[in-house]
């Protein structure tokens, strides 16, 4: 007989669910998402699939993401998710920062703060929430134009699909790698020279919100090279292959170069010896990972001609570059 546990922890915005079950030997040979569907009737087989994929399953406590997978009976199935309530998308006028528009496409910076999506303890006051009242038609537009995404702290460029047209062209260029994404960090340590990180990215096996570096993961490449080195940091220029999720931030950290504010993937925050005690203020007080998406490069969906956009990184991120130079240049790091 097997034994099943479930714990869902509910809340004004969703529910954080775990569960847990013993495949019976008469499930022999059968797929995991047939499975999953015969174990947990109470969810549709379409979200199980979505969490699947999404490496919220563990077969024996490692992530299996592929559905097909067979089971042979007598593992232990477990699923550690989280379900979002769905929320009325409403119209907000909050201020964006345009950089180009036409009748097909949106180009901003987002500035630092500014969720893209409403969700668990975001429900309004979204990237996704200024779009509607920015372009109203925008709502018959899947996920109202978004075709990518940034960190709610990371700040730069996106591009939004004003019709479903250009949203089929650029999911497409993003699918093909044919969009241009190139980002600058400052990250912990001093690097030599640049170079690219090949790991597969997936979602970390105990942390919900995190993703890590698994041989389960999906492929993803970031290439990086040096803008500036200082005494304690480096000034990066990053262009991306892929999209996974939080990408940057986990390849950095992956190879011992978190970025600078991280603290999600760099742990608490570590002090050059020696620091002045203004700079240590200029580093408490950048709140945030220091990444910017600086440079994007499309293919227009509707007129095919090539368009670069770029952005300056925002002030906060210039003087915590100051203060990083000033650091650099009081302690007597040749460079």
């Amino acid at each position: 007989m097997t034994q099943k546990s479930q714990n869902e922890d509910q809340s004004a915005s969703g529910q954080a669910i775990s569960l847990s079950e013993i495949v019976p030997e008469t499930m022999f040979n059968q797929r995991l998402d047939q499975c999953l569907a015969a174990l947990f009737p109470e969810y549709s087989r379409s979200k199980l699939k979505e969490w699947i994929l999404a490496d919220f399953v563990c077969v024996n406590n490692e992530v299996v993401n592929t559905p097909r997978t067979k089971v042979v009976g007598g593992e232990s199935i477990s699923i550690s998710a989280f379900q979002e309530v769905q929320v009325q998308n409403l119209a907000q006028k909050i201020d964006l920062n345009i950089v180009y528009e036409d009748d097909d496409i949106l180009v901003i910076d987002k500035q630092a703060g500014l969720v893209v999506h409403p969700g668990a303890g975001n429900q309004d006051g979204t990237l996704l929430n200024a779009l509607l009242a920015h372009v109203p038609s925008i709502e018959h537009v899947p996920r109202a134009g978004i075709v990518h995404r940034l960190d709610k702290d990371t700040t730069g460029l996106m591009v939004v699909a004003k019709t479903l047209v250009a949203q089929t062209s650029l999911v497409d260029q993003l699918q093909a790698r044919s969009m241009g994404r190139e980002y600058e960090a400052l990250i912990m340590g001093t690097m030599i020279a640049g170079g690219t990180v090949d790991e597969p990215i997936g979602r970390h096996p105990t942390k919900r919100t995190a993703m890590a570096v698994r041989e389960t993961g999906k492929e993803a490449v970031t290439h990086y090279r040096v803008i500036e080195k200082f005494r304690a940091y480096t000034h990066l220029r990053l262009k991306l292959e892929s999209g996974r999720t939080h990408q940057i931030r986990v390849h950095m950290a992956h190879i011992k170069h978190p970025l600078v504010g991280d603290h999600l993937y760099g742990g608490r925050p570590r002090l050059p010896k020696n620091a002045s005690e203004s700079f240590v203020d200029t580093l408490r007080g950048f709140n945030r990972q220091a990444l910017h998406a600086a440079q994007l490069t499309l293919t227009h969906p509707i007129t095919e001609e090539v368009m670069t956009f770029k952005a300056p990184i925002p002030q906060d991120f210039v003087d915590l570059l100051a203060g990083v130079r000033e650091d650099t240049r009081i302690n007597g790091m040749e460079l």
